[in-house]
C-alpha cells in the first residue's frame, strides 16, 4: 500500500465490497491484518468498520438505552421521538444487575421474546422454550453478553400460497417483513448522501420461527397498498 493507496496486481482498489466478513468465524489473524489494511485505505469501503458495527445486534440495543438518541440529535427531540417509535424493547445481557433481571425476564416468559446472537443471514435467532434452554447454560458466564433479548414482534398472518421451484402450491397462514434499502455515503464525518433507495419484502408460513429467503424458508414478495 502507498501513501493508503490500495493495489491488488497492480491496479488500484477504488471500492472495497464486503460479501464475507459478517460472522465471527470469520476472522483469522491473517483476515484481520487483511482488513485493517483495506480500513487503513484510501479506497471506499462499503461498509467501513464504523458502519459495519452500526448494524450489531448489541449497537442497536445501546441505540434504545434513555439518552442514547438525545446525545446524537441534541437539538432535534421530534427526530428522536420518531426513531424512537419504531424499536421494539431490548434488553442487555451484560454481567450485572440489568443482566440478571433480563435473564429473568426471559426466562419466565420465553414466548415474549426473541434471543438474537451477533450473527447475520437468519437462522440464528432462538424462540420459546429454547431460550430457556440457552440461558441456563450460560446465565452465569460472561457469554451471555454476546446475546441480546427483544421483545417479539407478531404481525398479522395473511392466507396465501408461496410459490417455490418444484414445490406444490398449498394455501397457508403466512408473516411478512418489510426491508429498506438505503445509500449511505459520507467522507470522513461529512455526510454526501443518505436515501432510501428501495425496499425487499420477504414472506413465509408461520410454522417457521426464523430463517430468510437464503435459508430456502421464505419467498420473495409485493407489497399490495391499500
Amino acid at each position: 500500500m502507498k501513501k493508503r493507496r490500495l493495489f491488488m496486481d497492480d491496479q488500484e482498489v477504488a471500492v472495497v465490497y464486503y460479501r464475507h466478513g459478517y460472522m465471527p468465524h470469520n476472522y483469522s489473524q491473517q483476515n484481520w491484518q487483511a482488513r485493517l489494511l483495506m480500513e487503513r485505505s484510501r479506497a471506499v469501503k462499503c461498509p467501513d468498520i464504523a458502519t459495519h458495527l452500526t448494524g450489531a445486534k448489541k449497537v442497536q440495543q445501546e441505540l434504545a438505552r434513555p439518552g442514547v438518541l438525545e446525545r446524537w440529535f441534541p437539538s432535534d427531540p421530534e427526530a428522536v421521538r420518531r426513531i424512537r417509535a419504531t424499536f421494539a424493547g431490548l434488553y442487555s445481557f451484560d454481567m450485572g444487575e440489568e443482566g440478571d433481571q433480563t435473564v429473568a425476564l426471559a426466562t419466565a416468559n420465553p414466548d415474549r421474546f426473541v434471543l438474537k446472537p451477533q450473527r447475520e443471514g437468519g437462522g440464528n435467532n432462538i424462540y420459546g422454550e429454547e431460550i430457556r434452554v440457552v440461558l441456563e447454560g450460560i446465565k452465569d458466564k460472561p457469554e451471555r453478553s454476546s446475546y441480546i433479548l427483544m421483545d417479539r414482534i407478531r404481525p398479522q398472518p395473511v392466507r396465501n400460497c408461496l410459490l417455490r421451484s418444484g414445490m406444490p402450491l398449498k394455501l397457508s397462514e403466512n408473516i411478512s417483513e418489510l426491508g429498506m434499502f438505503g445509500v449511505y455515503v459520507r467522507n470522513g464525518k461529512k455526510m454526501v448522501l443518505n436515501e432510501c433507495a428501495g425496499h425487499l419484502l420477504r414472506t413465509k408460513s408461520i410454522e417457521h420461527a426464523d430463517g430468510g429467503v437464503a435459508a430456502g424458508v421464505a419467498v420473495l414478495d409485493n407489497p399490495y397498498l391499500v
